[in-house]
């Protein structure tokens, strides 16, 4: 689902402005609820306070998503971000609930899916996502926790 690049390889991009890259970073979409919810959870269960949060719809959500070839404009876009390395769909967000820990490891029975069967569940949660679970806007009155996380 995303392009194979080396770890770190958005800084050479020249479409992809500077940012902070010391801390594990969670592209997700902004006006979804689900997404919305899955932030807040990581607010609150990420106690070590490293994970932060871009909406995809912020300049460089949107670039950052195009440098790894996925569209910005697809409700199939989640990417996690950590080390330099990139995830989407059920990877990324297991890769996020082994970080977390604690309840976090609830996602993980997931990462025992065939690849086929993972990416097949992702995209029919995603593409769906709209009509199933409604919209949200995630910047909208953030909490104190969601909000330090926040990459607007």
């Amino acid at each position: 689902m995303i392009a194979v690049r080396p770890p770190y390889s958005y800084r050479d991009d020249p479409e992809v402005p500077d940012f902070g890259d010391t801390r594990p970073i969670a592209f997700m979409d902004g006006t979804c609820l689900l997404c919305a919810t899955g932030a807040r959870l990581i607010a609150r269960l990420d106690h070590s306070g490293t994970i932060r949060i871009c909406p995809i719809q912020t300049p460089l959500g949107h670039t950052v998503l195009k440098h790894y070839g996925m569209d910005p404009e697809d409700p199939a876009t989640w990417l996690f971000l950590e080390d330099g390395v990139a995830s989407s769909s059920f990877d990324g967000m297991i890769r996020v609930g082994r970080r977390i820990g604690g309840l976090g490891h609830l996602i993980r029975p997931l990462g025992l899916l065939p690849r086929g069967l993972q990416d097949w569940l992702y995209l029919r949660l995603a593409r769906n996502r709209y009509r199933l679970f409604g919209r949200a806007d995630l910047c909208e009155i953030p909490d104190p926790a969601l909000r330090e996380r926040l990459m607007l």
